[in-house]
């Protein structure tokens, strides 16, 4: 049975660290209706109306290869697919059921092929897998918080057999963990009221897991949804606990801490727009340059940053996102050393912007140009081996300008006449401390 070991946790999570940024891809049958990928339980859909997409799908320009370059050109280092939502459409060849993507007219293994395409670009190989499905039998109806049929009393569960919903869950998530090779993160979605822990079997669940799949970095969806924090953020890991918290389209006000007031590992799931799954009418697309400072305030709180896509019915990313994500990877290119395998800084939030660091390198995140040289709150001039512009290399002398004389304590950078920043959106400044 597994149990937690400090040290094995920390190799496992190593690369995830590193990494900070990845994609979650939120595609299936809901796609075609085009009003997001909880479009059957908001419109309390019956079976039958929505089996009807189930014999429509095949997207027509569906290439896994494609959503995988879009990750790695914006600079994502892990991408993370449904294989299975709660509608229970299964984007995997299984054995268990027929409503599956094998079984429609594309007749393609949609999870095989989005492995090999990740793996091909060297990125890391994440699934998501909904412990909630609608689509089964046995699975609780009427009643139930989010079931289509939870107001319809001719679905009561009087028949329904739970436990044998859970040998089917269970036995999907086996095919997921021994059918596709390494599999980097599982991301359980989701528990709540009392459908959380050992009413998922959680234990059983997650020792087969880890022992099909050794390396395996866990969310903590098992225990929670997107809000809680889980048993390892409370000081006391039960067998299932979640290696990170995985809070859902807000970023922690401070970071997350443990009652020992040490970090907490943590992503951020956040939509490009306002829906997971494709979604026709929704244009409230987020800038990218909302989305990059986005990014690194949740590196510079100790956190990883899941930003979604939605593929369409015919399998394209939508141009918005598709553009947005080129935008992000312009910043990346240019500074993505500021991001990869850093964290939190010890110096406080600056007026101007924010600090991430790793070891002794502090990138100052500017947003926000200042009338005169460029404080450097918390950090004494004697401390700094040097200042480069992290875009081109360029140097960035320390300021001697009488201007910061009642203020011997704090250095401050020159960074010229020139009061427009050189991006608008941050401008990073790599600023080495000596050893």
């Amino acid at each position: 049975m597994y149990s937690f070991d400090r040290n094995e946790y920390e190799c496992r999570m190593k690369w995830f660290l590193e990494a900070r940024f990845g994609m979650f891809i939120h595609w299936g049958l809901y796609a075609i209706p085009a009003r997001g990928e909880w479009v059957r339980s908001t419109e309390q859909m019956e079976e039958a109306d929505y089996m009807r997409y189930f014999y429509e799908f095949d997207p027509r320009l569906y290439d896994p290869s494609t959503w995988v370059r879009a990750a790695k050109r914006a600079g994502m280092k892990y991408i993370i697919l449904t294989a299975k939502h709660h509608d229970g459409f299964c984007l995997f060849d299984t054995a268990t059921t027929g409503f599956k993507s094998t079984d429609t007219k594309l007749g393609r293994d949609i999870v095989k092929d989005f492995t090999y395409a990740a793996r091909a670009e060297g990125l890391h190989v994440g699934l998501y897998y909904s412990l909630i499905d609608w689509h089964h039998k046995d699975f609780p109806h009427y009643g139930d918080r989010q079931h289509p049929m939870r107001n319809r009393p001719e679905y009561a569960n009087e028949g329904r057999d739970f436990e044998r919903y859970l040998d089917y869950m269970h036995a999907q998530v086996r095919e997921l963990c021994t059918n596709y090779g390494k599999i980097d993160i599982m991301w359980f979605d989701f528990s709540y009221d009392d459908m959380r822990g050992e009413k998922w079997r959680a234990s059983e669940l997650v020792n087969m897991v880890r022992t099909l799949q050794p390396s395996i970095i866990l969310n903590n969806r098992l225990e929670c949804s997107g809000e809680g924090f889980g048993s390892l953020a409370q000081g006391h890991p039960t067998p299932y606990h979640g290696d990170f918290v995985s809070p859902e389209k807000i970023i922690p006000p401070r970071g997350i801490f443990d009652p020992a007031d040490d970090p907490v590992y943590w992503e951020v799931c956040a939509t490009m727009n306002q829906n997971w799954g494709y979604c026709g009418t929704d244009n409230y697309y987020k800038s990218a340059d909302m989305l990059i400072k986005k990014l690194v305030e949740c590196v510079s709180k100790g956190g990883n940053f899941l930003l979604n896509i939605g593929p369409d019915a015919n399998g394209v990313i939508p141009p918005r996102a598709a553009e947005t994500l080129d935008e992000i990877g312009r910043f990346m290119r240019a500074n993505g050393q500021s991001i990869y395998g850093c964290t939190k800084s010890a110096i406080p939030k600056p007026e101007w912007g924010r600090i991430t660091q790793k070891g002794n390198e502090l990138y100052l995140h500017v947003y926000e140009n200042t009338l005169g040289p460029l404080p450097l709150f918390g950090i004494n001039a004697q401390s700094i081996e040097s200042i480069r512009q992290l875009s081109d290399g360029r140097e960035i002398p320390l300021s001697h300008s009488w201007v910061h004389s009642d203020y011997p304590d704090m250095a401050f950078a020159d960074l010229g006449p020139d009061p427009t920043l050189v991006d608008g959106t941050d401008t990073v400044l790599k600023l080495t401390l000596k050893e």
